[in-house]
């Protein structure tokens, strides 16, 4: 089996619920784009575009701390609800391509798997732009992707975030079901957790608690499905220390229970990608609604410190 991507490209496979021409008009219609087009916290400002080959798209990003980001991109192939290659550049003025992107959409019938490869000049080069995305929060453009096609498609706000890890996807499964394992990296940073009960099992459940020296809160895992090592399904909720339910300390208009699905699927041999997909509960009010989408940004950070250290934990060859 080939290496799931060459040392001078970066790779990202996705597979969103909606069909293959809503995701290429999430792709390529302006007034789309701008929704879910770069990390969270940016926006997009469109000065021109021309989505044929030979055309061209300039656009500012517009950082959440007022940074403004001038980019540039010339389209080679556009083949509709197929692919898109482009090259990438800083400007209009300095059109120079930074690297190559090419997108294949492949139609799954209700679904759509995007394959994302962007080709630079050197592995080097490639190490250097992956480790910027990730200091920059850029995968979650493809998890702002998901969401808006969520929200457009099926009317349903959610949260979604996925990240790859070097892997097999038994190795990874057991790493979310075992519950030693689960304690070491879950927790934000500065925080510990040790779970009082645990029965991973549809119908079973588990009652834990998390915190540091300033502050105790605890849980409750519903397990609704469970397919190894495939997905896993819970309702989670916030409880007090007698298990009764509770709201989020400090975020008391949090939505009461909250579903959770997490799919583990195979990139390679030794890579398996998690997607966590997060939706409040039908009782959820529209005040909480507001408070989960707005503090999508937030939840991100969370997870990325928690997928952080399980990615720290499969380096060190710490198993379950």
């Amino acid at each position: 089996m080939p290496p799931y991507e060459a040392p001078d490209e970066l790779r990202i496979t996705r597979i969103y619920d909606a069909p293959v021409a809503a995701v290429w008009d999430a792709w390529t219609i302006d007034d789309r784009v701008r929704q879910w087009w770069g990390p969270r916290g940016f926006s997009v400002t469109t000065h021109d575009k021309a989505l044929h080959p030979g055309g061209s798209w300039t656009y500012t990003m517009h950082g959440p701390d007022g940074t403004d980001w001038p980019n540039f991109t010339r389209y080679h192939e556009v083949v509709p609800h197929e692919r898109l290659v482009y090259d990438h550049g800083a400007t209009a003025a300095d059109a120079r391509p930074l690297f190559r992107v090419t997108a294949t959409f492949t139609d799954l019938g209700a679904r759509t798997e995007l394959d994302l490869r962007m080709r630079l000049e050197s592995a080097e080069a490639a190490a250097r732009t992956r480790a910027f995305v990730k200091s920059a929060g850029g995968d979650a453009t493809w998890d702002r992707l998901a969401e808006f096609l969520e929200k457009t498609t099926a009317q349903t706000d959610v949260f979604v975030i996925a990240r790859s890890f070097a892997t097999d996807i038994e190795t990874l499964f057991d790493l979310w079901t075992t519950p030693a394992a689960f304690e070491r990296w879950l927790p934000p940073t500065g925080m510990t957790m040790r779970f009082h009960r645990v029965d991973i099992r549809p119908g079973g459940d588990a009652f834990y608690s998390m915190g540091n020296d300033d502050v105790t809160m605890h849980g409750r895992i519903a397990y609704t499905h469970i397919d190894r090592p495939h997905r896993l399904q819970y309702t989670q909720s916030f409880t007090d220390a007698e298990e009764r339910l509770s709201r989020a300390p400090m975020m008391p208009a949090w939505p009461a229970y909250m579903h959770a699905t997490v799919q583990f699927a195979e990139e390679g041999p030794s890579r398996t990608r998690v997607s966590v997909r997060w939706q409040p509960d039908v009782s959820t009010t529209d005040e909480e609604l507001a408070v989960f989408v707005a503090s999508r940004a937030g939840v991100t950070l969370g997870w990325t410190g928690s997928f952080d250290k399980l990615d720290a934990m499969i380096r060190d060859g710490v198993g379950a």
